[in-house]
């Protein structure tokens, strides 16, 4: 599907849109009718049907909502790039939370654009992801900094097992009910809590289930 550069530059750049509001498609196809340079080839209203639509009419660029029903832009992301590595995404979305925006980065968008932004620099940066460079709202970059200066949470580093003795402390059991309910000695229950409190920062059982409910580690 990949076309080549110099067929590119002197052809329209196909584009593609993917939202599940009707309203944004019609406004964002508009726009593309007005720019030179730019052609409107497909429109999708979800994931799953992005994925259809895109074999069809091989874009070179995706504009991407994110938040949408059946099947989400960062794994539609994800998909559109394994499938097709030629093709650049663009997150177009109404939302800046850092999760989203590294969800959305780490799937493969090569840029990350609120809704809000001007025609002008919405047709700029179709023309740089279509040569490979990176647009990224100010809201963006501030969150990836702002995630970037936080670090791991505390608990993201706990294991499977050790997720599951959390659940039995915030249920009330002591470590002989933890070993009998897991089917392990009570020296390794008592390792597992002496760990959970060791990553969640604190100094006994009462702070680990307070905190596990802060950190929503738990239901």
């Amino acid at each position: 599907m990949e076309r080549r550069a110099s067929t590119i530059d002197q052809e329209s750049i196909r584009v593609m849109i993917v939202d599940d509001h009707t309203m944004v498609r019609k406004g964002l196809a508009a726009m593309l009718k007005v720019r030179p340079g730019l052609e409107l080839v497909g429109e999708a209203r979800n994931g799953q049907e992005a994925l259809r639509v895109c074999k069809t009419v091989e874009p070179d660029v995706i504009l991407m909502d994110l938040v949408m029903p059946r099947m989400d832009g960062p794994t539609a992301i994800r998909a559109v790039r394994t499938r097709w590595p030629g093709v650049r995404v663009i997150a177009l979305t109404s939302f800046q939370e850092k999760d989203l925006v590294q969800q959305a980065l780490q799937a493969g968008a090569i840029s990350y654009l609120l809704k809000n932004v001007s025609i002008d620099d919405l047709a700029h940066a179709i023309r740089a992801a279509c040569v490979g460079q990176s647009t990224l709202a100010p809201e963006a970059t501030h969150a990836l900094v702002q995630a970037a200066g936080q670090g791991p949470r505390p608990g993201d580093d706990l294991t499977p097992r050790e997720r599951e003795v959390l659940a039995l402390m915030v249920e009330g059991l002591t470590n002989p009910e933890i070993a009998k309910r897991l089917m392990v000695s009570v020296s390794t229950a008592r390792a597992h809590v002496s760990n959970i409190l060791s990553k969640l920062s604190v100094s006994n059982r009462a702070e680990a289930v307070a905190r596990a409910f802060r950190l929503k580690l738990v239901s």
